[in-house]
C-alpha cells in the first residue's frame, strides 16, 4: 500500500506544476491523481507502460508546439555520422538552438528552435526523407 506521505507529496507536486492529471508507477504499485474527477482503481504497471503514461501526461498538460519541416529533404539529427544528436527527448532547448539539419538539393539547412522549451517528441528518424510541413518535433513551451 502506498504511504500517505508519498501520496501527499504527489498531490503537492500536482499543485505546484498546475497539473490536472498525474500518474505515478513503481514496480509494485501505481496511482493516478486527477483534479476534479474520481480516479480509477490502480493496477501494477510495467516500466514500458509507465514511460508511455509519463509521456501522455506531459503531452496532455503541456503547452505544445510543433516544429515542422520548412522544405522537402533528408532529416539529420546530428552534425555528422557517429556524433551525438543535437537534441533528445527530455532536453531543454532555448530559442535559436539547433534541432536538426535538413538536406535539400545538396545544401544543409539548420533548423532551430523558435522558442524555449523541452523536447517531448522527435517525430522523424535520422536520414528519413521528410516532406514540407511534416512535424519533426513536439516541444513543451511551459518551462
Amino acid at each position: 500500500m502506498m504511504e500517505y506521505e508519498t501520496i501527499k507529496e504527489l498531490a503537492q507536486l500536482m499543485d505546484e506544476m498546475e497539473l490536472t492529471v498525474l500518474s505515478y508507477a513503481s514496480p509494485d504499485e501505481s496511482i493516478r491523481l486527477e483534479r476534479g474527477a474520481v480516479a480509477a482503481p490502480t493496477i501494477p504497471v510495467a516500466p514500458a507502460a509507465e514511460a508511455q503514461m509519463r509521456q501522455e501526461t506531459i503531452k496532455t498538460n503541456a503547452k505544445l508546439f510543433e516544429v515542422k519541416s520548412p522544405t522537402v529533404g533528408t532529416f539529420y539529427n546530428a552534425p555528422e555520422p557517429g556524433k551525438s544528436p543535437y537534441v533528445q527527448v527530455g532536453d531543454t532547448v532555448r530559442k535559436g538552438d539547433i534541432l536538426c539539419l535538413i538536406e535539400a538539393m545538396k545544401m544543409l539547412n539548420e533548423l532551430t528552435a523558435e522558442r524555449d522549451g523541452v523536447i517531448v517528441e522527435i517525430c522523424a528518424e535520422n536520414q528519413q526523407i521528410v516532406e514540407y510541413g511534416q512535424p519533426l518535433f513536439q516541444i513543451n513551451a511551459a518551462i
